[in-house]
């Protein structure tokens, strides 16, 4: 598996934590020296391990949350 290289920017915020202690954050993060994106993943406590997640540009990230204003969760 290549190596990837990653740097958290900002770490905007945490959703949720498993009972094992990785923590879903959305963040906003370089991959491999690009632009920062937007990114949605779990994290081991470390953040030496990640698991899978999603990135979104910063219009993806305006047009998700005009989506979940949207929705009535009530």
């Amino acid at each position: 598996m290549a190596n990837i290289k990653y740097e958290i920017i900002e770490k905007v915020g945490e959703i949720s934590e498993s009972p094992k202690g990785w923590i879903k954050e959305l963040n906003l993060i370089s991959w491999n020296g690009r632009a920062p994106k937007y990114d949605l993943r779990d994290w081991a406590p470390d953040h030496e391990k990640m698991g899978k997640g999603i990135t979104l540009s910063k219009e993806e990230l305006k047009s998700l949350r005009d989506i979940l204003n949207s929705i009535d969760l009530d």
